[in-house]
């Protein structure tokens, strides 16, 4: 009688378990964007696990406009001429990340786009954009509002590394990511820091 009663259980573990699936936030108003769980939540920022992502990714040149704005054409270029060719990467996914690397010789800034799971990838022929993937990993966010820019990014770096220090987190000092959820002429703006634990 304990055998079929374990086969019994361990069939509808399986079976719950299968329907389960991640829901996006809010924020991601309704398009693919990273899955993550939250770990630990306070005032100051959250403490996310992250799954595994895969990403495209292109160089900034400087902080100016029209260099961020060059980025983001060429993103989107990238899309379009992938599409044609049959692939399915798609401009329609959230968050864009504009990632900030400080080292001795200023910053190196690189904008990235999400790519979901199951996506048809080409190869990596362009040498303006690259596919990365992303490990799985923990990231520490800090959310904030208003209208997006480099300045208030930096502003809220700082901010989270603080709080971040003050909490005992290890972390990576010299990268951080800005994450922004919403179209660049929108009303409203979910913006987040993200700085990977080290």
């Amino acid at each position: 009688m304990e055998q079929p009663l374990f086969v019994l259980v361990a069939l509808f573990l399986v079976s719950s378990c299968k329907g389960q699936s991640w829901t996006a936030p809010d924020f991601c108003h309704q398009q693919k964007c990273p899955q993550f769980t939250v770990v630990e939540a306070n005032q100051d920022f959250e403490e996310r696990l992250y799954v595994a992502t895969d990403w495209i990714t292109t160089k900034i040149e400087s902080s100016d406009d029209r260099d961020v704005m060059a980025a983001h054409s060429r993103l989107k270029d990238y899309c379009q001429k992938q599409q044609k060719a049959g692939y399915e990467i798609s401009a329609d996914t959230w968050p864009g990340l504009i990632t900030v690397k400080e080292g001795e010789d200023g910053s190196a800034l690189t904008m990235s786009w999400f790519v979901p799971p199951g996506t048809t990838k080409p190869e990596n022929t362009d040498e303006l954009v690259t596919l990365q993937s992303r490990p799985e990993a923990t990231v520490y966010v800090r959310v904030f509002g208003g209208f997006p820019s480099i300045t208030k990014g930096q502003d809220n770096a700082k901010f989270l590394r603080d709080a971040l220090a003050k909490a005992g987190k290890t972390f990576d000092p010299n990268t951080y990511s800005g994450a922004g959820y919403d179209s660049y002429f929108s009303l409203t703006h979910h913006n987040e820091i993200w700085i990977s634990a080290a």
